[in-house]
């Protein structure tokens, strides 16, 4: 295709343009709404509260940070400064991979633990009010199939 061909694009009808609407303010308002209630009931945001969860499932609670990035779907910049400001909260800590010098590991404390302890309750509360309570099963199955094939199709992983 040469410099001054210019391809149109497939414009969404009406409905898809309703349908993409309503997963954009849905989506928008559900993570505003989550991320309130875990900053108002115990200080912590839902970004920060996903990692305390992903390294709470890892093996010795402790993950590589480029691991960490792509799991919470994020750049490994943005986890890095995520992570100094939970380290600095004691939430968190640094340690160097024994077998690869450049490695570098995302590790639980004991304090962090204890944060996502009491936060948990408060999360899953918002989940299921805000979104599961909302939906039949088969809404549910339907909602993970579409959003499983969307990380899917990034390469993120769940």
């Amino acid at each position: 295709m040469d410099e001054g061909t210019r391809v149109e694009p497939r414009w969404l009808s009406s409905e898809q343009e309703r349908v993409w609407r309503a997963y954009f303010v849905g989506s928008s308002l559900l993570a505003y709404q989550l991320n309130r209630e875990l900053q108002d009931a115990r200080d912590i945001t839902l970004p920060d509260y996903e990692i305390l969860v992903r390294l709470s499932q890892s093996p010795d609670r402790r993950m590589r940070m480029s691991q960490l990035a792509g799991e919470v779907a994020s750049s490994k910049s943005r986890v890095s400064h995520q992570i100094n400001r939970m380290e600095n909260a004691g939430l968190v800590r640094r340690m160097e991979c024994p077998s690869d010098g450049r490695g570098v590991f995302a590790v639980l404390t004991d304090e962090g633990m204890d944060l996502l302890r009491s936060a948990a309750p408060t999360h899953v509360t918002g989940v299921r009010a805000h979104l599961i309570d909302l939906l039949d099963e088969e809404e549910q199955a339907v909602l993970g199939k579409v959003f499983t094939r969307i990380a899917d199709h990034f390469g993120g992983e769940l």
